[in-house]
C-alpha cells in the first residue's frame, strides 16, 4: 500500500502488547491499593481471586 498524502509506502503497525500489559499491572496496582485503602485486605483478595478466576475462564475458553 502506499500513502498518497505524504507521499511514501505505508509501513507496518508498532506493537504495542508490552506497553499494554506494563499499563495493565500498573492500574492493576492502583486499583488493589485503592480497594486496601477503603476495604481492607479481603476486599484486594477477593478482587485478586475473582480476576484469576475470570483468566482461567479466557484461558479455558481460548482452549
Amino acid at each position: 500500500m502506499y500513502d498518497r498524502a505524504n507521499n511514501r509506502p505505508i509501513g507496518r503497525a508498532p506493537d504495542y502488547t508490552g506497553a499494554c500489559i506494563v499499563m495493565f499491572g500498573a492500574n492493576l496496582i492502583w486499583v488493589f491499593f485503592v480497594l486496601l485503602a477503603s476495604f481492607g485486605l479481603g476486599a484486594v483478595v477477593l478482587a485478586g481471586l475473582g480476576l484469576h478466576l475470570w483468566i482461567n475462564r479466557l484461558a479455558a475458553r481460548r482452549r
